[in-house]
């Protein structure tokens, strides 16, 4: 994937007509600063480093891209470094500006608001974009149509690929904690209790790995409940136990409460759910994944989304679900739902990225559809 930066610009009104231009919003310099300088600039807000990237030809337009989930700890490069999208927006003359967010891990509520922090610095600082549109993606999907929820009549569209846009108390339980606890059943006593305190942040892919190859039925079952593959079950669990065991850091305790629960798909489930460990949730815990992030479908922009054909990290029963929203609340002429290409998570090409952001902006000219 790919991000940029962009970079603010004074002028000077050379004749009444430029001035009255400027004043009404209309010519060039309603995007345009005389003085503003082409190239990358970088820097912190509020304990958030940014990049900005503004190509020498730029088109007056902005793109705020907001990356995916990031492990507590991963190395941070400063000055911030660019996405793997960028470059590909810089050639089509956009500015791009991207924050790394003021914190990592299930950073949506820092995320959402950095990048807000950051779209309207660009403005103080550079210039009023002509159009802003929001790009994300993984986890950055979620941030993104919570964004364009959040904040109405900002974008001009978004673009969501591969994005897990589903509200956080729904993902926290279907796509993170389900998997965990159907493990837990099928192959126990490798998992410690997930709700306490003092089990470990993270355990070894390695783990799964051989628990899972000494139990190759229940690992074919969980596989094919799970929509996995079987080169990826082992690091997907360790992904969903290390993403946990951060939210709840976070949230002060288990956000979710799964001891009314009911699972299907499972062979024998009277059985598999006599098995499962049930959880308690803390209250405040389940408060903070609601606000971080609930969604609801009401957008007021073109919105394009597409995932790839295979995505062991965001299983396609998890696609449908905001499209749904969407059209729920009646914004359904706003939504493209791309083909899904190519598999893996995010593994798009350069060209397929352009492509959805350019079936993005004529949906921008043409209302929607």
């Amino acid at each position: 994937m790919k991000r940029t930066a962009p970079r603010y610009a004074t002028f000077r009104p050379i004749t009444i007509w430029l001035v009255l231009a400027v004043w009404i919003g209309i010519g060039p310099l309603s995007a345009h600063g005389a003085n503003l300088k082409p190239g990358t600039h970088a820097g912190t807000l509020q304990g958030a480093l940014y990049r900005i990237d503004i190509p020498a030809d730029w088109n007056g337009d902005l793109i705020m891209l907001m990356h995916g989930y990031q492990p507590v700890g991963a190395p941070i490069k400063t000055p911030m470094t660019a996405a793997d999208a960028t470059p590909d927006f810089l050639k089509l003359g956009y500015a791009v500006a991207q924050s790394q967010y003021a914190s990592q891990g299930w950073a949506v509520g820092d995320a959402i608001v950095d990048n807000e922090r950051l779209r309207q610095y660009f403005i103080r600082t550079f210039a009023r974009p002509t159009q802003t549109y929001i790009y994300g993606f993984s986890l950055g999907g979620l941030e993104t149509a919570a964004s364009i929820e959040r904040y109405p009549h900002v974008y001009a569209g978004a673009l969501v690929m591969c994005g897990v846009t589903v509200s956080t108390p729904e993902l926290i339980s279907r796509a993170v904690v389900t998997p965990l606890v159907a493990f837990d059943a099928l192959i126990p006593d490798i998992l410690p209790d997930l709700a306490a305190p003092d089990s470990p942040r993270f355990i070894s892919p390695a783990v799964f790995d051989k628990a899972l190859q000494a139990h190759p039925k229940q690992a074919a079952l969980l596989e094919k409940r799970m929509q996995g593959s079987p080169e990826a079950p082992a690091g997907s669990l360790m992904l969903y136990y290390m993403a946990l065991r951060e939210f709840e850091q976070r949230a002060g305790g288990m956000p979710v409460d799964n001891r009314r629960t009911v699972y299907h798909g499972f062979g024998d489930d009277a059985a598999f759910n006599r098995k499962v460990h049930r959880y308690a949730g803390a209250p405040s815990a389940m408060a903070y994944a609601r606000r971080n992030v609930t969604l609801t479908g009401r957008i007021d922009v073109p919105l394009v989304m597409q995932w790839n054909v295979f995505d062991q990290t965001i299983p396609s029963r998890f696609h449908p679900i905001y499209p749904d929203q969407v059209r729920a609340a009646g914004n359904g002429k706003m939504l493209t739902v791309l083909a899904p290409v190519g598999n893996g998570h995010c593994n798009f090409t350069d060209e397929q990225i352009s492509a959805a952001f350019k079936t993005l902006v004529r949906a921008g000219v043409t209302g929607g559809h």
